[in-house]
């Protein structure tokens, strides 16, 4: 008996062009109907099993995503990930809402610092119609600048729902950068808390719009943000602004209406997401993504990591939600998956987020590799317990594979993944193997490039920053260094900037780090020269931007000018 069936979404083909559509068979023989058969069929069964196994070893050549062959078989310079998992056509809010209807108790939110506990059912609220009725429509810009609270996970899901395009500001950014952020991509609106810290957010609003003074609500007329008109607090009463409770109760039948009749004009094509590049080569620019570009990337993430059918998922994020691996690995991985985010403070706490592992039976665990770094360091690592922790995703930057075994023994959680992908793709596009319906360029010791769902539409209102980044044919540049071996594994060798030429030899900065890392007295290392340098220098930090990247251009001044070279 011959039967068939569809692919599974695990098999990577092996090169463009392949068989990538063609079903693999499975045989199955029934004694007592073969008896049935009369012989002189024999031969075309035989005929037909021969054709079909020998079809099937054709098929059976691609890389398995999550089982390697033993040998290796990737030999060409380009690999196409394939599935039967086709993409999704939905837009943001869709994908929430399906989720609500499948775990409406489920919890979907636990913000431990403000005590804030959501099921879907009660996040799911039309906060958006608020949004219409003070005035913001379509298209509109509004940055969210705060750390992690619920008001931005609100206002995430709000702005997708009304079509309205959310900025996601960095927190940490002063005047001058808040400034620059807010005139590059035209905000028409701002929501904020009063203050986080020694961050004074509506301080410094005041004082690149002191038109707020005098403005009604809504009303703002600023010579330095023109395009800005409103003004939302979060948390308290400010002249010329909203209070976030007044926008939520705001909308009225009319603008639940208006909300309705926007769903079937809005595209999953449309834009839904500016999120700045971290600036490490210079000024941050505003990636622009769409619906299509979050919700596709975060459900191939969650299928890579089971979280489309492991049960009670509960994940710990500690990473900023301003930044994509925290808002689309985050609120995105809920609203797709279904799954339970634990935030553990509102500011990075290394402490709380061992607690919230504890307390909360989180099940995963987000971080970068310097989160790790300081979670191995905190001083009751050893009381804590880890029972409930299956895994973890490490990504923001190249993480050593010293740091990974050391986090796996001290929690015993066996699955730690790393991520690789960029702000501009959306953003995860390696977790080992390479992620389904994507394309990838790999040949070795060369610029990684990437062409899919997951690129995003460009950065905003700058063509020729575009241009730069993303050819004709739509292949994104990621400016990074990598190989892909025989096995499908990545390797990324470092930034094409950081590349050292001396004496005719290519030096892979990343290569030399992590062999430094091994030793127990280094914490951190960054590689500026030589394998067997002329100069060591030993700091006490170095340049950051407001993201944490370290900033290896200012590293080179900084040393250049130390040494007097």
């Amino acid at each position: 008996m011959l039967s068939i069936r569809k692919r599974p979404s695990s098999w990577v083909s092996k090169v463009r062009n392949s068989a990538a559509d063609i079903p693999y068979f499975t045989f199955s023989y029934h004694k007592h109907r073969f008896q049935d058969v009369h012989k002189t069929h024999f031969n075309t069964y035989i005929l037909l099993y021969t054709q079909t196994l020998l079809f099937a070893l054709l098929i059976f050549s691609a890389v398995h995503v999550n089982n390697p062959p033993s040998i290796p078989t990737l030999t060409t310079s380009y690999v196409h990930g394939t599935s039967s998992h086709s993409l999704l056509s939905s837009t943001v809010d869709q994908c929430l809402q399906r989720s609500v209807e499948r775990h409406p108790d489920r919890e979907a939110l636990v913000f431990m610092q403000d005590r804030i506990r959501k099921t879907f059912a009660q996040f799911y609220q039309d906060t958006a119609a608020g949004l219409l009725a003070v005035g913001l429509k379509r298209g509109d810009r509004l940055g969210m600048w705060g750390p992690n609270i619920y008001e931005w996970v609100l206002m995430q899901f709000a702005t997708a729902k009304a079509g309205i395009i959310l900025v996601s500001v960095n927190p940490a950014y002063q005047l001058q950068e808040v400034e620059f952020a807010l005139r590059k991509v035209q905000c028409n609106a701002v929501v904020c808390p009063t203050q986080f810290k020694t961050q004074r957010y509506g301080d410094m609003l005041r004082q690149l719009c002191p038109e707020m003074e005098t403005a009604s609500p809504g009303g703002i007329n600023s010579s330095r943000l023109p395009d800005l008109h409103t003004v939302i607090v979060t948390d308290s009463q400010q002249p010329g602004a909203f209070h976030l409770k007044d926008v939520m109760q705001a909308g009225s039948s009319q603008h639940y209406q208006q909300l309705q009749d926007l769903q079937k004009k809005l595209s999953f094509d449309d834009p839904i997401n500016i999120l700045f590049t971290s600036g490490t080569t210079g000024k941050p620019k505003g990636a622009t993504l769409s619906h299509h570009n979050i919700v596709n990337n975060v459900y191939f993430f969650g299928l890579r990591i089971g979280f489309n059918w492991k049960k009670n998922v509960r994940i710990c994020l500690p990473v900023p939600l301003y930044h994509c691996f925290g808002s689309v690995g985050g609120g995105m991985v809920m609203a797709v998956h279904g799954s339970t985010v634990v935030f553990p403070s509102t500011g990075y706490d290394g402490h709380a987020n061992l607690v919230a592992v504890e307390k909360e039976k989180c099940t995963f665990l987000y971080g970068t590799p310097t989160m790790l770094i300081d979670m191995l360091s905190q001083p009751d690592l050893a009381q804590i317990d880890f029972s409930s922790l299956e895994g973890g995703i490490v990504a923001g930057s190249s993480c050593p594979p010293e740091v990974i075994r050391k986090v796996i023994s001290a929690t015993g959680a066996k699955e730690m993944l790393i991520g690789y992908g960029t702000t501009e793709n959306s953003p995860v596009t390696f977790c080992g193997f390479p992620f389904d319906s994507m394309e990838r360029k790999t040949e070795t010791h060369t610029e990684r490039l990437f062409l899919g769902y997951c690129v995003m539409l460009e950065y905003w209102k700058d063509d020729e920053k575009s241009q730069e980044s993303i050819t004709k044919d739509r292949w994104y540049k990621t400016g990074d260094i990598a190989s892909l071996d025989g096995y499908g594994y990545c390797k990324i060798e470092g930034r094409i900037k950081d590349l050292i030429i001396r004496g005719g030899e290519n030096i892979y900065p990343a290569e030399i780090e992590q062999f430094l890392h091994t030793h127990p007295k280094i914490q951190e290392a960054q590689i500026a020269h030589y394998k067997v340098p002329r100069y060591v220098t030993f700091v006490q930090g170095y340049p950051l931007t407001v993201s944490g990247k370290i900033q290896k251009y200012k590293l080179r001044e900084q040393t250049e000018k130390l040494l007097g070279l």
